[in-house]
């Protein structure tokens, strides 16, 4: 199999090894899926099956999905429907909190599908449910991994002023594959509200990219320069796998050695915390980022 010295990737032949992961063990690991399963609790980690959850549960950090699982936007890499989302919950926030409190979470990442069919784009459950946690969970850090908001800042100013102590929003790729991989988002906007973020007041922002796309290792690192720009602190960098036939497709793996490179370079930039990674994803190693 061939490889590009240039930019360290392998053609789309099957899944090397490096991205074959051990089935999830542990003590705290298996008291946490218990309760899951006791209690019907939801998190991203079990219905996205990531590849990080054994380690990420071992750790006490787990991710949580509000605002139903029926996306209004229809990205190219993503697993979540698309469709017409379901009527608001509003008794969700209290629901979250407490399955953070009975799974005894320490760190809790929350995101959400895109609600581009609200008036607030969800920004008002997105607030009461840090809310709700910060009660019944004093102890537990959190980042909330938020939509673009379609750049509004009034919905923006509602996440910054309950004060996460992460805010997060992803790039996912780079300008030029954009308007392919995120069909409804706009990379400017994107970075433009991770700008807005951090002047108005959070305490640490955080954003993330997919490799495997297409996308060569300049414009990554032009990416990476953006981010500076904007005074990002975190950046996460991952392999893309394909999660159906109707998804796109990967187009390269990139090798190991080459995700350390992107390190490397991150942190020459400037980033506080420079995940890089195959199987490197949004939360993962999330409690390291607080501090």
């Amino acid at each position: 199999m061939s490889t590009s010295v240039a930019e360290n990737v392998l053609p789309p032949k099957g899944k090397p090894k490096w991205l074959r992961v051990k089935l999830p063990t542990g003590k705290k690991y298996t008291q946490l899926r218990g309760l899951v399963d006791k209690y019907d609790l939801h998190t991203i980690c079990t219905s996205g099956s990531c590849p990080n959850m054994g380690e990420c549960w071992g750790e006490g950090t787990a991710t949580f999905m509000i605002l139903g699982n029926i996306c209004t936007r229809s990205c190219g890499f993503c697993g979540v429907k698309t469709g017409r989302p379901e009527t608001v919950d509003w008794a969700e926030p209290e629901k979250v909190a407490r399955s953070i409190k009975i799974m005894n979470i320490k760190h809790a990442v929350l995101t959400s599908v895109d609600r581009d069919d609200l008036k607030d784009m969800g920004s008002i459950i997105w607030a009461e449910t840090v809310k709700a946690v910060r009660r019944m969970n004093p102890e537990t850090t959190m980042e909330t991994l938020i939509p673009d908001f379609q750049g509004i800042s009034n919905h923006l100013d509602r996440i910054i002023e309950v004060a996460p102590e992460v805010i997060s929003h992803n790039m996912e790729t780079v300008k030029r594959l954009t308007r392919e991989v995120r069909i409804q988002a706009k990379y400017d906007r994107s970075l433009e509200v991770l700008d807005y973020l951090k002047k108005n007041g959070a305490k640490r922002t955080k954003s993330g990219i997919m490799l495997g796309l297409g996308e060569k290792e300049s414009e990554v690192i032009a990416t990476m320069k953006d981010l500076r720009k904007a005074d990002v602190d975190v950046v996460t960098i991952g392999q893309y796998l394909q999660p159906s036939k109707k998804h796109l497709p990967v187009k390269q793996f990139i090798l190991p050695e080459q995700f350390k490179k992107y390190e490397e370079i991150g942190l020459e930039m400037g980033f506080r915390h420079v995940e890089s990674g195959a199987l490197v994803r949004s939360s993962y190693k999330a409690h390291k980022h607080i501090h």
